[in-house]
């Protein structure tokens, strides 16, 4: 009878803990993703990512892909605990809405950093931004920093206006517009295109182009990747627990996700993750001013 007792005592006492586990966890953490080429792509992508982490931190997490231009008004209604964004937006989140920064992605051969080029098609008689007058050319979405901003900034600095001296430009629609910019130059559809040379690099490795296919005009300074935020009402211990979960994977790492082992970083194309401090992304901020691009913009 004793030892019935104690069993069922210790039954109880293991319910009670996990009963208090339970209301540690509180609610989801939600994760809004920046969409890159889609939001089904982008929720395939970084599911498993949000797995791991939701595993690391013993807390429930979803992951919600958002677009871009939607991103501050949904942030500043509390509708994410974490985002995962590119730096252009991260600079404007946390000037308007003290984001804190949390860790940079690294991908690809700048690591945490990358670049934007402008480019044109190896027989192209372009040979210098000054020969862009008169030419047509296709950016990246306005918001991007190497699809858009590193360019308009680098031939603003090279005494080029784009709204007086080119023919035209245009913003591709739909999805993969990256890889459109290329693609235009590539067949002859514009003359120049403001190409990331990121998407360049990654394009090449997968057969998708030839690096000879093409020649850069001129190409940016490194400048931060894609970036992990928080919102500055979480707990510090949370966001420093978050962090700590990116930054300590490695590409041998896995979660279970959907009845099978993934690797959490291929699953969403990343290298790694990298603590950078706020003042890295101050280059990006001097292009934002020059470009008048937000949140530094004046109309």
């Amino acid at each position: 009878m004793r030892d019935k007792l104690l069993t069922l005592l210790l039954i109880g006492s293991l319910l009670l803990l996990a009963g208090c586990e339970q209301a540690v966890e509180g609610p989801p953490l939600r994760i809004g993703y920046m969409n890159c080429n889609s939001a089904a792509e982008t929720v395939q992508r970084f599911s498993p990512l949000t797995a791991y982490i939701s595993e690391k931190l013993g807390r429930p997490c979803e992951t919600i892909p958002v677009d871009t231009q939607d991103f501050e008004e949904r942030f500043a209604a509390g509708e994410f605990d974490f985002v995962h964004t590119n730096s252009l937006l991260y600079i404007i989140l946390k000037e308007n809405q003290d984001l804190e920064l949390v860790a940079t992605e690294q991908r690809g051969q700048f690591g945490a950093r990358t670049a934007g080029a402008i480019i044109v098609r190896k027989d192209s008689p372009i040979k210098t931004i000054a020969d862009m007058s008169g030419k047509r050319m296709v950016f990246g979405p306005q918001l991007a920093p190497t699809g858009y901003l590193a360019q308009y900034d680098l031939m603003l600095k090279a005494g080029f206006d784009p709204e007086r001296e080119l023919d035209y430009y245009a913003i591709p629609r739909g999805s993969f517009k990256h890889e459109k910019l290329v693609y235009a130059v590539y067949f002859g559809k514009y003359d120049v295109a403001a190409a990331p040379v990121l998407d360049l690099e990654v394009m090449t490795r997968q057969g998708k182009i030839s690096a000879d296919d093409f020649r850069i005009l001129a190409q940016s300074d490194t400048i931060p990747y894609c970036t992990f935020g928080a919102s500055n009402k979480l707990d510090p211990e949370l966001i420093a627990s978050f962090k700590s979960a990116l930054v300590e994977l490695t590409p041998q790492a896995t979660v279970q996700y959907n009845g099978e082992q993934v690797k959490v970083l291929g699953s969403a194309w990343v290298d790694g993750f990298e603590s950078l401090t706020d003042a890295d992304y101050d280059p990006i901020r001097e292009m934002a001013k020059r470009v008048n691009m937000p949140p530094y913009q004046e109309f």
